[in-house]
C-alpha cells in the first residue's frame, strides 16, 4: 500500500516508517518539523514538510501519490504542557485531525489509522484498562484526542466505504533494535530517556514527580509497551482493515511498573550512578494506567514481543549511548 505517514520525523513516526518499509510497503513521510528530525528520516522516503492544518495541499499530496491509507501520529504530547496551554492542544491535535479527515475526504483515502492515547480513559476506577473502560480524560491532552476520536467516528458513519482504527497507546519506550532510530525530544519529559540522559552527565538530575499517590510505593504506575511492537501493531491493524471496519484496540504490555521500579531497572542497566530528586506532583497524572489489550490479540492475533522493561530500556541506552546529544548533537532542556 501506499501510506501517508503524519509526524514521519518524530519517535514515533520515524520507526513507522521503518517497518512499513519492512513490510512491503510505500509509506511517503510527512511532517511541519516543530518538534522532528529530518535526520530520523530514511533516504529514499518522499518527505513534504507540511503541516497536517494545511488542508489543501495535504489533499493534493494524497491524491497525486494514491495514498491507501494515512496513518497520523502528528500530534503535541505533552501532558503538563497542555494544561498550561490547552488551546495549542486543541488547535494542533483536535483540529489538525479534522483537517487530515477533509483531505481524506476530498483525495478519497479508503483508510486511517489514528495514534490515540490511554489520556482519553483519564483515571479509571479499574486495571487493567479494556477499550470499554469511560473515556473521562483529566488533561487537554486528552480530551484533544477523544474529541478526535468523535470526530473520526462520526465522518465513518456516513462515509461506508470507509475504515479507520483508533489505537490508544499507554507509554511508549525502548528504540530499534538495529540502532538506527531513537528518542528525541526538547524539552524530555518521558521517564526513561531523563533517567538515561543523566547516566550519561547531559542531566543534572532525574525528578521522580510525586510519591503520595495511592500506589504500592507511592509512584505513578505505567505500562511502558517498546515503540518497535507499537509500530508493527499499526501495521498489522492496516493490513486488517476492510471496508465499513472499525477497530478500537489498547496497545500495551498489559502490566504496570512504578516510577521507581523504572529507575531501579535502568540502574541495573547502565551500572552507573545517577542522581534522583523527589518532586511534587505533575497536573494532570493519574495514579496507574496499564493496558487489557487482549481485545487485539484474539481478534488479530498480535502481542507485545518486548514484555521484560529491562530489554525495553537495553534497546534505549544502546541508542542515547551512542548519540548522547540526540540526532542532531545538541542537548535536550531540563524541565
Amino acid at each position: 500500500m501506499n501510506v501517508l505517514v503524519t509526524g514521519a520525523a518524530g519517535y514515533i513516526g520515524s520507526h513507522a516508517l521503518k517497518c512499513l518499509r519492512s513490510a512491503g510497503h510505500t509509506p511517503l513521510a510527512l511532517d511541519n518539523l516543530s518538534r522532528g528530525h529530518r535526520e530520523a528520516l530514511p533516504t529514499g522516503v518522499p518527505f513534504f514538510e507540511l503541516d497536517v492544518r494545511a488542508t489543501d495541499q495535504l489533499a493534493r499530496i494524497l491524491e497525486e501519490h494514491r495514498v491507501d491509507c494515512v496513518m497520523h501520529f502528528a500530534a503535541l504530547a505533552y501532558v503538563g504542557e497542555s494544561v498550561t496551554e490547552p488551546l495549542l492542544y486543541y488547535d494542533n491535535n483536535t483540529a489538525g485531525t479534522l483537517s487530515v479527515l477533509k483531505a481524506i475526504e476530498r483525495a478519497k483515502v479508503p483508510r486511517l489509522v489514528f495514534s490515540s492515547t490511554c489520556a482519553t480513559y483519564g483515571e479509571p476506577e479499574r486495571m487493567p484498562i479494556r477499550e470499554d473502560t469511560p473515556q473521562h480524560p483529566i488533561n487537554p491532552y486528552g480530551w484533544s484526542k477523544l474529541f478526535s476520536e468523535h470526530m473520526l467516528s462520526d465522518y465513518a458513519a456516513r462515509t461506508p466505504e470507509f475504515s479507520f482504527a483508533i489505537l490508544r497507546y499507554f507509554n511508549v519506550a525502548g528504540c530499534s533494535e538495529d540502532g538506527t532510530l531513537g528518542e528525541d525530544h526538547d524539552p524530555e519529559t518521558h521517564l526513561i530517556p531523563a533517567i538515561l540522559h543523566a547516566a550519561l552527565g547531559r542531566r543534572e538530575k532525574v525528578t521522580i514527580f510525586g510519591e503520595d499517590y495511592p500506589t504500592p510505593d507511592g509512584t505513578c504506575i505505567r505500562d511502558y509497551i517498546h515503540v518497535e511492537d507499537l509500530v508493527e501493531a499499526h501495521a498489522l491493524v492496516m493490513d486488517a482493515l476492510r471496508p465499513a471496519a472499525r477497530f478500537v484496540y489498547n496497545l500495551g504490555v498489559g502490566r504496570g511498573h512504578s516510577v521507581r521500579e523504572i529507575v531501579d531497572a535502568a540502574r541495573g542497566v547502565v551500572g552507573k550512578p545517577f542522581a534522583v530528586e523527589l518532586g511534587p506532583r505533575r497536573p494532570g497524572d493519574p495514579p496507574a494506567l496499564y493496558a487489557d489489550a487482549g481485545k487485539i490479540q484474539r481478534e488479530l492475533g498480535w502481542q507485545a514481543r518486548h514484555k521484560e522493561i529491562v530489554a525495553t530500556i537495553q534497546s534505549a541506552w544502546n541508542w542515547f549511548s551512542a548519540h548522547p546529544g540526540g540526532y542532531s548533537g545538541s542537548l535536550p532542556r531540563q524541565v
